[in-house]
C-alpha cells in the first residue's frame, strides 16, 4: 500500500518537513488543498502535517471530517510550531492540547511527533504579528536566567524584524523509522 504525506504549511515549515519526510520514505507529497476524501482510499499510511495556531493543527479537518475514511489505516501526525520540542514539559502541554482538540477516535489512532518549525515575520499578517508580540512581551517580563536560548533568539528576532527558523532535518528521523516499520508491516 502506498505512503502519503499530506500538510497544510502556513509560513513554509510545515512543508519544509513534508518535503523532506516524502523525500525519505519515498513517499507522495500532497498539499491538503488539493487532496480529495477520495484521494485518502489509496493510501495505506498517511503522514499529516500542521502548524500549530493557537492549539490547534492546521489542515486537520481533512482528516477529522473523514475519520470513516482514516479509520484504518496507519496515521501518523506531526505537528510544527515555536515550541522548544526538546523540553519534556512543552511536548507534554503539546500532546495534551491535541487530546483536547482531536476526536478521541482519531487521537487514539495517531502517532503524534512535533517539530520546531520558524517565525517569519516577513510573511506574517496583521494577527500573527499580534501574537507574537504578546507572546515576545511575556517573555521579555521573565528573569534572563529563566529564558532559555530559543526565547533568547525570539526575542532577538522579533526586536530586529528578521526571521529565525528553527526547522532541524535531523528531527524527523524517529518518525521516519516508525513510518517505515509500518510499512513494512502492511
Amino acid at each position: 500500500m502506498k505512503t502519503a504525506v499530506i500538510y497544510a504549511s502556513r509560513y513554509g515549515s510545515t512543508e519544509k518537513y513534508a518535503k523532506w519526510i516524502a523525500e525519505e520514505l519515498g513517499a507522495d507529497l500532497l498539499p491538503a488543498g488539493d487532496v480529495s476524501p477520495a484521494d485518502l482510499d489509496g493510501y495505506g499510511v498517511i503522514v499529516y502535517g500542521g502548524g500549530l495556531y493557537a492549539g490547534r493543527v492546521n489542515g486537520i479537518s481533512l482528516l477529522t471530517k473523514n475519520l470513516g475514511r482514516v479509520g484504518d489505516k496507519k496515521l501518523f501526525l506531526f505537528t510544527v510550531g515555536l515550541f522548544d520540542v526538546s523540553i519534556p514539559k512543552n511536548v507534554e502541554t503539546l500532546q495534551s492540547g491535541l487530546k483536547k482538540t482531536l476526536p478521541p477516535a482519531l487521537y487514539e489512532k495517531l502517532r503524534l511527533y512535533h517539530f520546531r518549525g520558524g517565525m517569519y515575520l516577513s510573511k506574517m499578517g496583521f494577527f500573527h504579528r499580534l501574537v507574537m508580540k504578546i507572546m515576545t512581551n511575556m517573555l521579555r517580563k521573565q528573569p534572563e536566567s529563566a529564558l532559555s536560548e530559543s526565547d533568547r533568539a525570539m526575542l532577538n528576532s522579533f526586536g530586529f524584524g528578521q526571521d529565525v527558523d528553527f526547522t532541524d532535518r535531523a528531527a524527523i528521523g524517529p518518525l521516519v523509522a516508525d513510518v517505515k516499520a509500518a510499512q513494512s508491516a502492511l
